[in-house]
């Protein structure tokens, strides 16, 4: 399935516009939507996008403008740092849109053991105070807007390098820790069609379909780029979980980068 199968939301509200709003607004525009970006800073948008500077860890003052839809992809931000910001976000929009997008996190499943892949009907085990506050958001977001919870994997692609910066680094890793990733523009794709969709899932785990040591990961980028595979932490554990991606292959279709092999090796040129 492809999201040309339906148009685009009349008007769809992102709330932040960093690097996967850059690439959805022009998907969303192209097909005749309108596109509002709200942001905490100022600067130059493409054209069909509006800005709208706010801070939504304090109440706004202005109304917003109806909207069909509404994607969050807001960055973890302190204890109820979402409800916060989600609740001054309802207050200020005339009616909740009619699909919202929720972007968390696979983190939400880091207390989970490594005993089976993880699938979207298996409950969070979240530990860390990040993940704890990603959980939240999910709730809040489902509570407020019924939203569709999208939970990412590692994103990577241009502009997301870090990986490949820790291998001509030639930084230690931990090469047992077991890993998920999904490239942004496969991300993009994911969130551009779950606007569109009639009856979209409820939650969707945007991985590829190759889960993998992370030995495995850094051994490939090393290889390619000709030079040696960074070191190994014998200290640390196998650590990490891994997520089955089938229903995002049954949502999405054919993956532009079904493992990290393609993706990475397109990023590097070869």
């Amino acid at each position: 399935m492809t999201s040309s199968h339906a148009t685009a939301p009349a008007r769809t509200l992102l709330v932040g516009y960093g690097k996967l709003g850059a690439l959805l607004a022009p998907r969303l525009h192209a097909d005749g939507g309108e596109v509002i970006a709200l942001r905490r800073s100022d600067g130059a948008l493409p054209d069909g996008v509006t800005g709208v500077r706010a801070d939504l860890s304090a109440p706004l003052s202005d109304p917003l403008p109806s909207v069909e839809a509404m994607v969050v992809t807001l960055p973890p931000s302190g204890p109820s740092g979402y409800r916060t910001a989600l609740t001054h976000l309802a207050r200020v929009l005339p009616a909740a849109p009619a699909r919202t997008v929720f972007v968390s996190s696979t983190g939400v499943f880091e207390g989970w053991g490594a005993e089976r892949p993880i699938t979207e009907r298996d409950d969070p085990a979240p530990t860390s105070d990040r993940a704890l506050e990603l959980r939240d958001g999910e709730l809040a977001a489902v509570e407020l807007f019924d939203a569709v919870i999208v939970r990412p994997a590692g994103i990577y692609g241009p502009g997301r390098e870090f990986l490949i910066r820790q291998v001509r680094e030639h930084a230690t890793v931990n090469h047992r820790r077991r890993t998920n990733r999904i490239h942004d523009a496969d991300l993009v794709r994911t969130l551009d069609l779950l606007l569109r969709m009639p009856e979209p899932p409820r939650v969707l785990h945007a991985v590829d379909a190759a889960p993998a040591p992370l030995g495995d990961v850094v051994g490939f980028i090393a290889r390619t780029l000709g030079v040696e595979v960074p070191p190994d932490d014998p200290s640390a554990a196998a650590t990490g979980t891994v997520l089955d991606g089938s229903l995002l292959r049954a949502v999405l279709g054919e993956l532009e980068h079904p493992t990290y092999r393609e993706g990475y090796a397109a990023m590097l040129g070869r």
